[in-house]
């Protein structure tokens, strides 16, 4: 095992907070859970490629990073209208 397999567990593990925020917060809690299980992921998805030596799966952090983006718009648009 090398450097990037322990930094993605440890990645890994920081997703465990975001989706405990993500699904017993308040709204406003699980926007930002949201959006730090977005940043996590597209930073995990950085480092695994690195991990098996696959640099062209990069593109797919790339991606991710804008439907994280993305969602976080509709998400905070969704609790403007219902709930704030």
């Amino acid at each position: 095992m090398n450097s990037w397999i322990w930094a993605g567990a440890g990645l890994l593990l920081a997703l465990v907070p975001c989706g405990i925020s993500i699904f017993r917060g308040e709204p406003t809690d699980r926007l930002v859970g949201l959006e730090m299980a977005g940043v996590v992921e597209s930073i995990l998805l950085i480092v695994l490629p690195e991990a098996f030596r696959r640099p062209d799966f990069t593109d797919l952090a790339v991606a991710a990073a804008l439907l994280a983006f993305g969602s976080g718009l509709v998400f905070a648009r969704f609790l403007l209208e219902r709930w704030l």
